[in-house]
């Protein structure tokens, strides 16, 4: 069995009310559960939410399962990993059966395409990985112009230097920016051990046109553009 969870905090700081806000007459966080369902991947597609604007609408758009966020995991300072396993052993609980595959689709990031979706749970599967991450190309590369400043001296240095330098970017390993949009877990090393990289952890690539997460008014109408091009 494969599970698909969408996490949903009430609070935000950056733009409140963000994932619950329509964009293109949907509500953020429903490009996700949709994406989850049209994918024909998952047996179960939970939301866990702590808003009641999330919670009351979710199967709405193809949640399966509705979980209630426990209040110590939607603080601004909880992480999302917890509230993942708890949304994964909730949905266990009541199905009567363990998953091998869970997937987090984040709601903040509505342009990935549902071959991403099935490719991240491919590269897993096929894989011995016990993690996959979703990214793209980075700009900046860690060994030739992305630097770091000394927090003591201000004194600045490449993130990644080499023992003779690299004189060309194409001459630099590849280095990517996580997007966060795609997680991808075997479900036991999740819940032995709840991390995002293991040592065996694997990057799908995706193309940095869907890459876009929604963290300000801007990146709404960035990402609100984009999807009205490909419209």
């Amino acid at each position: 069995m494969r599970i698909c969870t969408v996490t949903v905090r009430a609070g935000s700081k950056g733009v409140p009310g963000k994932n619950w806000r329509p964009l293109r007459g949907i509500p953020l966080f429903a490009h996700s559960l949709l994406h989850a369902a049209e994918s024909g991947l998952f047996e179960r597609v939970a939301v866990s939410s702590d808003a009641p604007e999330v919670l009351d609408t979710a199967d709405r758009w193809g949640a399966t399962d509705i979980i209630v966020r426990p209040p110590d995991l939607a603080t601004d300072i909880a992480g999302k990993l917890p509230a993942i396993v708890h949304a994964l052993l909730a949905v266990e609980a009541g199905a009567g059966r363990k998953s091998l595959t869970a997937v987090d689709l984040d709601a903040t990031s509505p342009l990935r395409a549902l071959s991403d979706i099935r490719g991240a749970v491919e590269l897993l599967e096929s894989s011995g990985a016990d993690s996959v991450i979703t990214g793209a190309e980075a700009h900046r590369s860690p060994y030739f112009n992305l630097v770091e400043e000394d927090p003591v001296t201000g004194v600045v240095a490449l993130s990644k230097a080499t023992a003779t330098g690299i004189l060309r970017r194409q001459d630099a390993p590849r280095a990517f920016d996580m997007n966060a949009s795609i997680y991808v877990w075997r479900r036991d090393a999740l819940v032995a051990e709840p991390r995002v990289f293991y040592p065996t952890t694997r990057l799908f690539e995706m193309p940095v046109e869907r890459s876009h997460d929604i963290d300000s008014e801007l990146d709404f109408d960035i990402v609100e553009w984009l999807m009205a091009r490909k419209a």
